[in-house]
């Protein structure tokens, strides 16, 4: 009788068992398979969210950009998950992630409504002069369209790469689809854009002419603060849906306080107060490279790069950029490292170019600014840059994973007699290639060009601005919730 009972509770333990397996396996099942998860689906997308760059784009179209992830920062590691199968070259008709990677955008284009600013607020600042009541050169041919000055005027032409490409936005060619389209009314907009050329306004015209009061730069920043002020689209979101470019540190010096609401266009926050730009709401966009693009097939290899350390450009600068000066004396005399002063003037940018597509590793140290464009030349050089500025802040890093491609070194250690050198011998040939070719992958994301091609340094802002101004939408929509509730009620 007692063994009955327990063959009787071992039978009923053991079925007991064999439920809970099956239990658990049905709900793994469902988990993964079922589209009905018991979890639901913004709990897990909130999940995701930290191996994901997932935003949402205008018109609440959904774009995601796998990215990946390594909390640790340990490059090695990093480079060792992600060798050379990840790297991939995009074709055009597809989205990528900071190691190539392929995805389909399914978002509709950025909706810009651009102002009919006067052409003394832009192409007139380029000695374009249209004919009576003509706003906007003619761009259909190449020829007609006024060029950028070049030197160091060309690094900072963002705002003349957007324009153009909105002016093209609306005949655009099949198969050539573009991120941002112009509408002419502006309530349809997602974002308004305005087209001062503001940086080629402190470059060219900042000093005083003689028989002037006050200089052509400060004169067309007042006409376009009176401009925007009176505006009803202004009025209606404070500013905080337009768009401004203000690329050079010092443009926009004297309006940047009374336009500071509205999301700006920079290099980098190091002349702005955290009140009026931060990451947050603004753009950091790149400059425009000044050394040539080196071709895919012309790259050359490890063993090919001949100088370890590469550096030419002003060495005593003000400010954060003292770091230079120190870097100078610790480096000009080590074997394989090409440290030395350099300008644009004369056969610079040549020397540049050569020197930096030669070398494995290329200095970008902070100047007067935390960025510089030698940055952006060591890119397109594909020499592996060495970021050493503590303060900077990277285009598009929502979706650029930069420590794939890139070294970083802090100020504080890159002084240190030894350390920097030593950390760059310890990366070895292997290692390298892998940068060097995420390099040769990623540089078509640094490029400025007309007509804009999909992916380039363009469209890029076009997207980072799309994802800015979600939030902006998101802000302005629920304070307009009791704008009715607060009109004025007639009484009798």
């Amino acid at each position: 009788m007692w063994e009955k009972g327990l063959i009787h509770s071992r039978f009923i333990f053991c079925l007991m068992l064999v439920s809970m397996f099956l239990l658990v396996v049905s709900f793994l099942f469902l988990f993964q398979f079922s589209s009905h998860s018991l979890i639901p689906r913004s709990v897990l997308e909130l999940i995701l969210v930290n191996n994901t760059s997932l935003y949402f784009m205008p018109n609440f179209k959904r774009e995601k950009l796998v990215l990946p992830h390594d909390p640790s920062g340990d490059l090695k590691l990093q480079l060792q998950k992600h060798g050379e199968s990840d790297c991939r070259v995009p074709n055009s008709s597809q989205k990528t992630s900071s190691l190539g990677q392929q995805m389909s955008v399914t978002s509709d284009p950025l909706r810009v409504f651009m102002y009919d600013l006067p052409p003394e607020f832009h192409f007139g600042l380029l000695g374009w002069k249209g004919s009576v009541n003509q706003t906007w050169p003619v761009i259909d041919d190449l020829k007609y369209i006024p060029h950028y000055p070049g030197g160091l005027n060309l690094q900072h032409s963002i705002e003349y790469w957007l324009t153009l490409d909105l002016l093209s936005s609306n005949n655009a060619k099949p198969g050539q689809p573009h991120t941002a389209i112009r509408v002419h009314d502006s309530s349809q907009a997602d974002v308004i854009f305005v087209p001062f050329f503001s940086s080629l306004s402190y470059n060219r015209h900042s000093k005083l002419r003689e028989g002037e009061k006050v200089s052509v730069n400060i004169m067309l920043q007042d006409k376009l603060v009176r401009f925007l002020m009176g505006r009803k689209e202004w009025k209606r979101s404070g500013g905080k849906d337009h768009l401004i470019v203000a690329h050079h540190p010092n443009s926009l010096l004297d309006a940047r306080k009374k336009l500071g609401s509205a999301m700006l266009v920079l290099a980098d926050f190091g002349r702005y107060p955290v009140e009026l730009a931060n990451v947050k709401k603004d753009i950091i966009a790149p400059y425009r490279h000044l050394v040539s693009t080196v071709p895919r097939a012309k790259s050359a290899s490890y063993n090919e790069r001949s100088t370890l350390v590469y550096f030419q450009g002003a060495i005593y600068r003000k400010d954060g950029g003292a770091i230079r000066q120190e870097l100078y004396y610790l480096l000009k005399d080590e074997k394989d490292v090409h440290f030395a002063f350099g300008s644009i003037g004369g056969n610079g940018i040549n020397q540049a170019s050569h020197g930096m597509s030669q070398s494995k590793f290329c200095l970008n140290i902070a100047g007067d600014t935390p960025s510089s464009n030698r940055l952006f030349d060591a890119i397109v050089s594909h020499c592996v840059p060495v970021i050493i500025s503590d303060e900077i802040e990277l285009p598009f890093e929502d979706v650029l994973n930069y420590s794939y491609f890139s070294i970083f070194v802090r100020a504080s250690d890159a002084i240190k007699k030894g350390f920097l050198l030593n950390l760059l011998h310890s990366i070895k040939r292997e290692e390298w290639t892998k940068m060097w070719k995420i390099l040769k992958d990623i540089t078509h994301h640094f490029e400025y060009q007309y007509p804009s091609k999909p992916g380039d340094a363009v469209n890029m802002i076009w997207q980072d601005v799309a994802r800015k101004i979600s939030s902006v939408k998101f802000d302005l929509h629920r304070k307009s919730r009791y704008r009715r509730s607060q009109l004025p009620v007639k009484t009798d």
